[in-house]
């Protein structure tokens, strides 16, 4: 095989103007496979980037309003023909158009659209709240510059190639079906009566197809309410899946909020160095010290007016436990060998606790040994 041949083979391939990037539709988050931390998830939510679904406020408001007309129904109507008889009744006045009857046609307009309006406004606060909590922020709508270069690349994967785009765009195939089934079913239901509607009044023809509009719009609200479910659990699924994480970040991120393992080793040595200090200098307050008697020390203090059994006030192994046995020989605490008990309390008892119950046995006959030694001494002493 030629130079040429192996030029053409592994050379990368000319682009045209019809080729098409594969990574347009290539994962937006790829190699991202872990869950999104605590921090991350926290940060997202300060910055206004929240699992919600417009579908289950507007479901919520549509509800609302519909409830709220068929409610209010006969009032708006009473007023209503009462405002179109005030102002026909002022129609062929001189002064007819003046800011009296402007000011008057407001007052009617609100008497009928407010308490519409004021149940459609907490009820979407309310569709809010539901699904963010007590939540403002202003990033979401602070400019950002950097987002005035089109990114033409992004935009068509979100636009025509991802998941979102393809449940966005089913999600109103669903919508449309669901209006159309609830008409279809409703007006097939009233057909006999529609045919009979042009012996019917006026009045009575107009309550009547109202009646049918206002029931096809109630459980469409219903119908629509159910399917905001899905919206915001798919919502939900798309939010978190744009927050995971790769594997080098979960790495990044725990080095800065936990510190790097190696200097986290460092201050876990360097505390256990300040804490063996400490506890060494505890060592003469101690009444005995019991030991294995090479591998494991233990110091006891028992202050009967102020501790309600012995406490642990030192412990160590090897060298530690050497240290501390060389510590209560220079300041005459006893050291008593005792191997089962001096291993179960350096394992049991952290430094600072009073020794559990099960012990109390063992060591009462350790502690009277302890007393005599005293008394012999104090004894001698005389």
């Amino acid at each position: 095989m030629s130079d040429r041949d192996l030029i053409e083979i592994f050379a990368p391939p000319v682009a045209t103007l019809f080729d098409v990037p594969l990574q347009w539709f290539a994962a937006e988050d790829e190699g991202r496979t872990e869950e999104p931390s605590e921090h991350k998830l926290r940060k997202a939510r300060e910055d206004g980037k929240v699992a919600r679904s417009g579908e289950v406020s507007s479901s919520l408001v549509l509800l609302a309003g519909v409830a709220a007309l068929g409610l209010l129904a006969e009032n708006i109507l009473r007023t209503t023909v009462n405002m179109f008889t005030f102002f026909l009744s002022r129609a062929g006045s001189p002064a007819a158009f003046n800011a009296s009857l402007m000011s008057a046609f407001m007052s009617w307009l609100a008497a009928i659209a407010l308490p519409v309006l004021a149940v459609v406004f907490m009820v979407a606060i309310a569709g809010n709240v539901i699904q963010v909590g007590f939540f403002f922020t202003a990033k979401p709508i602070t400019p950002d510059f950097g987002r005035i270069v089109p990114r033409f690349n992004r935009w068509l994967q979100r636009s025509f190639a991802s998941s979102e785009a393809l449940f966005n765009f089913a999600k109103s195939l669903v919508k449309i079906a669901i209006i159309a089934a609830i008409a279809y079913l409703n007006i097939r239901a009233e057909l006999p009566h529609l045919t009979r509607l042009s012996l019917s009044g006026f009045l009575a023809s107009v309550s009547f197809i109202s009646q049918i509009a206002f029931r096809i719009l109630l459980e469409a609200a219903i119908a629509f309410l159910a399917f905001s479910a899905v919206d915001y659990w798919f919502q939900r699924r798309q939010h978190l899946e744009s927050l995971k994480m790769s594997k080098q970040e979960v790495k990044e991120e725990r080095k800065m909020y936990e510190g790097d393992p190696l200097t986290r080793s460092r201050l876990r040595e360097r505390m256990r160095e300040i804490m063996r200090r400490t506890m060494l200098k505890a060592v003469p307050k101690a009444d005995v010290v019991i030991t294995n008697p090479t591998h494991f020390a233990v110091a006891l203090e028992y202050n009967r007016a102020l501790m309600a059994a012995p406490t642990v006030i030192a412990k160590g192994a090897d060298l530690v436990a050497q240290k501390i046995k060389d510590i209560a020989g220079e300041n005459g605490v006893p050291i008593m060998e005792n191997k089962p008990l001096a291993q179960a309390l350096f394992h049991e008892v952290e430094i600072g606790d009073t020794i559990p119950e099960k012990f109390y046995e063992a060591l009462s006959i350790i502690l009277a040994e302890v007393y005599k030694l005293h008394a012999k001494s104090a004894e001698a002493v005389v």
